[in-house]
């Protein structure tokens, strides 16, 4: 499903500030796994995670996902079939969008299409799924995400990394800004 092949990556090439953070990385996922990545701070997980997204480019080596070499494909293209959620609640959604334009957003750039029109029932599927959070939201849909707490942002961009089913869920330490109680309902989401 996920084979990453000689994934290298440095930034701040020739400069004081050079520092290479992927070296050789091979890894090979067949569907179903899951996996997780361990390591201290600066060691490179969220580079890991970048260069499977699509964030850069990595300087050598391949990303294939399904059979399909996506190595150079953009970020956006992958998106389509990875689902992330970063460590940091303030990425993943649009903080001047609602928080229905940002899901009416996410399935129209599914749906191939750049419009995206808001029926009755995909109103209806979004409270519904915005009900599961157990956060209220389903009742503040016509809110901005960036009103929204770090918690109810982060639950938001879970739920919307697997609004459309994604092939690869690519989860980036996405409790750690959280306080104890809302990372524990961010897990139980995640688990389900």
């Amino acid at each position: 499903m996920l084979t990453l092949t000689n994934i290298t990556k440095t930034f701040g090439i020739g400069t004081v500030n050079e520092k290479k953070a992927l070296k050789g990385i091979d890894l090979h996922l067949a569907p179903g796994d899951f996996v997780t990545v361990l390591g201290s701070n600066g060691a490179g997980k969220s580079t890991l995670f970048g260069a499977i997204a699509g964030s850069f480019r990595p300087d050598t080596g391949s990303v294939i996902l399904d059979g399909q070499d996506i190595t150079a494909q953009p970020d956006y293209k992958r998106s389509k079939v990875i689902g992330r959620l970063f460590q940091d609640p303030l990425r993943g959604t649009a903080p001047n969008m609602t928080i229905e334009e940002n899901m009416a957003y996410l399935r129209a750039s599914h749906a191939r299409s750049p419009f995206s029109t808001v029926t009755k029932a995909d109103r209806a599927e979004f409270r519904e799924k915005l009900s599961m959070l157990g956060l209220g939201l389903e009742d503040r849909m016509d809110h901005p995400v960036g009103l929204l707490s770090g918690g109810q942002r982060q639950a938001l961009t879970l739920l919307m990394a697997t609004l459309v089913t994604p092939k690869l869920l690519l989860l980036d330490e996405h409790t750690a800004a959280l306080d104890p109680a809302t990372a524990e309902k961010v897990l139980t989401l995640t688990k389900t």
